[in-house]
């Protein structure tokens, strides 16, 4: 397996020192992301894909009084989560689960928010999952998508050659899976210097 596999799923030594590198080096692009939407304090929130959870903790910043879960089909990424969002977890505020996005292992409308930060490239068929997310989230809750390739820069084609089962899409792909899914206020915002998307959808 080649290193950057560990971008897909997270595995032994290589994974754990992949998690914490997506940690520092997507901090920007989720900065960007998460200035797209307002959270409420109280929210309950499950972050698909957490990876070394990075994105969990900030999630526990803006929702103080609420709950904050993980989801990661990797072991060692829920490990790097757990150690990176400790003191949360021990408060009650927030666990970090092992477990598959096209299967989310939830009941119906349990979240406020649901957020994907630099995974959706690597999930198993966009309408089944994004129907999943639809079924957890709440009424009017919102599915926050953020994704450093837009599906419009030639040259990141590369990472999808070097990635086993990694695509790029671009924002017509994901709106269109989006309202299959039965979400049905969408908006998009791009970075067009960066190449950076967001998609904040509505349930």
């Amino acid at each position: 397996m080649n290193f950057f596999e560990n971008t897909r799923k997270p595995q032994g030594f290589g994974g754990k020192l992949m998690a914490k590198m997506m940690n520092s080096g997507h901090a920007k692009v989720s900065q960007w992301g998460f200035s797209n939407i307002s959270a409420k304090p109280d929210a309950k929130v499950l972050d698909v894909g957490c990876g070394g959870g990075a994105n969990i903790a900030t999630w526990l910043d803006k929702c103080r009084n609420g709950h904050v879960t993980g989801l990661d089909y990797s072991e060692v990424s829920v490990a790097e989560s757990q150690e990176l969002n400790a003191a949360a977890i021990k408060q009650g505020k927030c666990r970090v689960l092992q477990g598959d996005v096209s299967a989310i292992p939830f009941s119906d409308e349990v979240f406020d928010y649901v957020s994907a930060f630099e995974t959706v490239y690597f999930w198993p068929g966009l309408k089944k999952c994004f129907s999943e997310v639809n079924r957890v989230l709440k009424s009017g809750g919102t599915f926050l998508i953020c994704n450093e390739s837009d599906g419009t820069n030639a040259s990141d084609e590369k990472w999808t050659k070097i990635i086993g089962g990694m695509k790029i899409y671009n924002r017509d792909q994901l709106v269109a899976a989006l309202k299959e899914a039965g979400f049905t206020e969408i908006k998009t915002y791009i970075n067009a210097k960066k190449h950076w998307m967001c998609i904040a959808a509505t349930k």
